[in-house]
């Protein structure tokens, strides 16, 4: 039996009553140090996962130019990779070497996969137990709901994503060596290294043009499109449909949401996108016919946190550029490895508001009442997002000479985790980079996370005070 040591009370013993303060001061700093909420262990571990990216890619062995200042690069990168971005303000291929290319997939990997769910599987593997704040740090990061489904929970990410990936892997090996002349050694890295980024939601590639190359190549385009779609609905989703199968019927409100939305917003997409682009030479107007149906599958599906792309948006149309930021802000599925405010959010506040409409006091879905804390949560989420990237436009505004729309296309793309921009990264100075990399990591960690984080402690209110009911509108 373990006895706990108790501060003695001012007076007795003779312990005054400064010293008495003094004491349960310094037991209650342990204790506060001891209990850090894992809430606020997700974005540190990610900081540290960042800043041993940072240090790896500033090593000479990492980059092929080692004269100049690599701090900024190599944090840039950094951050972009463990976010799972794909921002970047040097070229991929050409400035960094092939150790460079290994510690940007690893940044990717770990990114997507969570810090800190890849930690606790590593101690699962080694201690074979987890402990309570183990699971509560799962559970953040894997927003799963019962503390007893944590250690499946891991198993199966883990096996979900690394088959995907490896089978993703070897149908573009396959393709890189029969049809692009590669040799099997460079056909397999470059198959597993867009993998990786593919269901990462990363966008980073080993090409200059990133998959302008391949703009009418199915082989290449629809692993790809498919690795993106099958991180993106995230883990939640993939482990529901591994467990129960395709059964609408028996599909959770959470399940429904994510599926019907993202069919819906990928059918929208690629129905404006279409038409805003399917005659324009600039883009994919001089593609035959079964090529700019490719592009416009992949327009649809890359401009949601995928990162990648086989048009230059720095020449699309207005029209393009507007329904792609509309595409990247809403994002994926929620706690995979998309951006965005997610597609649940967005479905979730339209029903909402939808139920207001009509008159309802409660907001159903599919025959189930959603509570109002996930409705507070998804407007906070909302909210958070419109104000990041608005503090965002307004600031890349302030640092650059550049026009609104391609600003505003840039601060979506970096708080949305999506990669892809119109072709301004490269020359913005230096503290417009510094806004970007606050964006992209505020998007990864999650609004709502960045918010629990900086939050001290959960002080529930004992009483409710006299109810006014303001003006709306």
């Amino acid at each position: 039996m373990r006895l706990r040591k108790v501060t003695p009370k001012p007076g007795a013993a003779g312990i005054s009553t400064d010293e008495w303060w003094k004491e349960a001061g310094r037991h209650s700093g342990k204790l506060a140090r001891a209990t850090l909420h894992p809430v606020r262990s997700v974005p540190l571990a990610f900081l540290a996962v960042i800043l041993l990216g940072t240090g790896l890619l500033t090593l000479p062995i990492s980059r092929t130019a080692t004269g100049d200042d690599a701090g900024l690069p190599a944090l840039f990168t950094s951050v972009s990779a463990v976010c799972v971005t794909g921002l970047i303000t040097v070229d991929t291929p050409s400035y960094w070497t092939p150790f460079g290319h290994v510690v940007i997939l690893g940044l990717i990997q770990v990114g997507g996969f969570g810090i800190m769910t890849l930690a606790t599987l590593l101690s699962l593997l080694v201690r074979k137990t987890i402990g309570l704040r183990g699971q509560l740090v799962a559970q953040t990061e894997t927003h799963t709901l019962n503390f007893g489904d944590v250690r499946s929970v891991l198993f199966r990410v883990a096996r979900i994503m690394l088959t995907v990936e490896a089978v993703t892997a070897l149908v573009l090996a396959g393709r890189f060596w029969l049809a692009y002349d590669a040799d099997a050694g460079t056909a397999l890295w470059h198959g597993v290294f867009h993998a990786i980024s593919a269901f990462n939601n990363a966008g980073f590639a080993l090409y200059s043009d990133n998959l302008m190359g391949f703009a009418s190549d199915p082989w290449i385009i629809v692993p790809i499109c498919l690795a993106v779609i099958t991180g993106g609905l995230g883990f939640p989703v993939l482990i529901a449909l591994y467990k129960d199968g395709f059964r609408p019927k028996a599909w959770s409100v959470h399940l429904r949401l994510t599926i019907y939305g993202t069919i819906g917003l990928l059918i929208l997409g690629a129905v404006l996108f279409g038409t805003f682009e399917w005659n324009r030479d600039q883009t994919i107007g001089q593609l035959p016919t079964g090529g700019k149906l490719l592009a416009v599958f992949a327009g649809t599906v890359f401009p949601r946190t995928a990162g990648f792309n086989t048009i230059d948006y720095g020449v699309a149309s207005p029209e393009t550029l507007m329904v792609t930021n509309i595409l990247m802000f809403i994002g994926g599925g929620s706690a995979g490895t998309a951006g965005g405010i997610k597609v649940t959010t967005f479905l979730l506040l339209a029903f909402a508001i939808w139920n207001e409409i009509r008159g309802r006091e409660h907001v159903t879905i599919a025959h189930r009442s959603i509570s109002s804390s996930a409705q507070r949560q998804a407007l906070s989420v909302a909210l958070l997002g419109v104000g990041s990237v608005i503090t965002g436009t307004l600031l890349l505004l302030i640092f650059t000479d550049h026009s609104l729309d391609r600003v505003l296309f840039e601060a979506i793309s970096a708080f949305a985790t999506v990669g892809v921009s119109t072709g301004i990264t490269y020359d913005l100075p230096a503290d417009a980079q510094w806004v970007l990399i606050t964006l992209m990591f505020a998007g990864r960690i999650g609004t709502i996370t960045v918010a629990s984080a900086l939050a001290l402690s959960n002080r529930p209110r004992l009483y409710q005070l006299p109810e006014e009911r303001p003006i709306i509108g």
